[in-house]
């Protein structure tokens, strides 16, 4: 199979995927079965193409033009090869994992789920995949619009509501700023194609890259910058291997992935580093890095202060990105990485202790890591990890963020790094200690389902082994870059 062909199978699979686990539905262990599978072809796919990308090949796929110079194309690069490995290999485990949970918990509509988390995986490898703006946006958007039924998967008021924020902010944003800078970049450029080194040169405007710049973050709604971030802690009342979805999968992944690609690939590092048109950025990001801290510090709810700590998480790629150093890139791109293995840890465990012990509340998890040691062993793996404590994955992306910080001799970065350690530390460690430290309440129960907990293993155990074999997505990352 050529890389074309595999990039066409890579899209087409999931879709097929989504329509033979609808036809299913009256079969579960039949649904289920389909859904391992079409997880399973898809990072295959996936990982065929890896090879060819990571010794400098960029495979490309035109579907059609909608017009000319604006054609539906796909192009991999080396950071989409990486999301798209992210996207798909976690969707393996997560299957595993929401066969376990959406049983225990007797969770209605059970194939709606299956084929919307098919969908969502579909129009992510898109994203991952696009070789310009316009198929880029088209996916984005399909992204947002698939995953709207996950989000309201349980139909109570509080579910509805939370659907209208996630799709209010998140399509308005896309429109009102993300499309509007698309059409400006074709505009001024001639072209939406993602190119080495950016679309703009260096007598462009400072002030006209600014306003493109800004529109373009903020239009990114799902990378949860301040203040376009209400749609994340929002979307929490759904079931957890959607909260799993939202925050290390594919929607917060789509949102960092997308600033990543406009900085590298159209705006251009160089020129934005040149022409000083980012300057802002840092500290926008460094507010939202700092503040959501301080929000999931004193949140009591598990999954609220995971909520809010991915808020955090994510703006760490944003200010690596506006750092505009190679090192502070390779870092961005590590961290979308880091992150996804972690923080899925994270919520995979939030629900194990829901399925098991029906706790929600970080106070009601006193001794609870003596009763589930394995699930409350991954959360300490996770939380490590997006501490930045080896031997954890996240300590090397956290690692060269730092010192792309310092190479710019960006301070001030460098000590929103640090200090949002000390922030990290200060809201996962407590809940650790009380797990393992402090004496058991409630009720006896054991661990979650098996399913659950061979997901949470596996995911924490890929936070220890990336750290140690990096080698992979290291080498993605310095690609991006510009690094041999």
């Amino acid at each position: 199979m050529t890389p074309e062909t595999a990039i066409f199978a890579a899209l087409a699979t999931p879709v097929l995927g989504a329509a033979v686990i609808a036809a299913s539905g009256r079969a579960p262990n039949l649904r289920e079965a389909l859904t391992l599978v079409t997880a399973a072809a898809l990072f295959v796919l996936v990982l065929s193409i890896a090879d060819d990308v990571l010794a400098g090949a960029r495979p490309a796929l035109t579907l059609f033009e909608m017009m000319p110079g604006l054609a539906v194309g796909f192009e991999v690069e080396p950071l989409g090869m990486l999301f798209a490995l992210i996207a798909s290999g976690l969707w393996i485990v997560n299957s595993i994992y929401s066969i376990g949970y959406m049983r225990a918990n007797r969770e209605g509509h059970q194939t709606r789920f299956y084929v919307c988390f098919a969908a969502a995986i579909a129009a992510a490898i898109g994203i991952a995949f696009a070789g310009n703006l316009l198929t880029l946006f088209l996916f984005y958007e399909a992204l947002t619009l698939v995953t709207y039924p996950l989000v309201t998967h349980a139909g109570t008021e509080d579910a509805k509501r939370a659907g209208r924020t996630y799709l209010g902010l998140l399509v308005g944003t896309s429109i009102v700023f993300l499309l509007v800078a698309i059409v400006w970049t074709y505009e001024l450029t001639g072209t939406t194609d993602f190119r080495s080194g950016g679309l703009f040169g260096a007598d462009t405007d400072r002030t006209t890259l600014a306003v493109l710049l800004a529109l373009f973050v903020f239009g990114v709604g799902k990378a949860a910058l301040m203040p376009v971030h209400r749609w994340l802690p929002a979307a929490m009342v759904a079931p957890t291997p959607v909260s799993a979805l939202l925050h290390a999968v594919a929607v917060v992944k789509a949102g960092v992935f997308c600033i990543v690609k406009i900085v590298v690939y159209v705006l251009g590092v160089d020129t934005l580093a040149q022409s000083g048109a980012a300057t802002w950025l840092p500290f926008v990001a460094g507010f939202t890095i700092l503040a959501a801290s301080v929000v999931a510090l004193r949140a009591d709810n598990l999954k609220r202060r995971l909520a809010y700590s991915t808020v955090s998480q994510l703006s760490y790629v944003v200010l690596a990105a506006a750092i505009l150093t190679p090192l502070s890139i390779v870092g961005a791109t590590m961290h979308i990485a880091a992150h996804a293995l972690s923080k899925i840890t994270l919520f995979f465990a939030a629900g194990a202790i829901y399925t098991a012990a029906h706790k929600t509340e970080v106070s009601e998890l006193d001794g609870i890591g003596r009763r589930m040691p394995w699930t409350m062993g991954a959360f300490t793996l996770g939380a490590l990890s997006l501490i930045g404590i080896p031997p954890c994955i996240g300590f090397v992306s956290k690692w060269f963020m730092i010192q792309g910080a310092f190479e710019a001799a960006m301070w001030p970065a460098a000590a929103v790094f640090l200090a949002s350690t000390l922030l990290n530390a200060a809201y996962f460690m407590p809940i650790v200690y009380a797990a393992f430290f402090r004496p058991a309440t409630g009720k006896e129960h054991g661990e979650a389902p098996v399913t659950m907990v061979l997901a949470l293993s596996l995911t924490a155990a890929g936070t220890v082994i990336l750290f140690f074999v990096p080698e992979v997505p290291l080498a993605l990352a310095r690609s991006v870059a510009g690094l041999p």
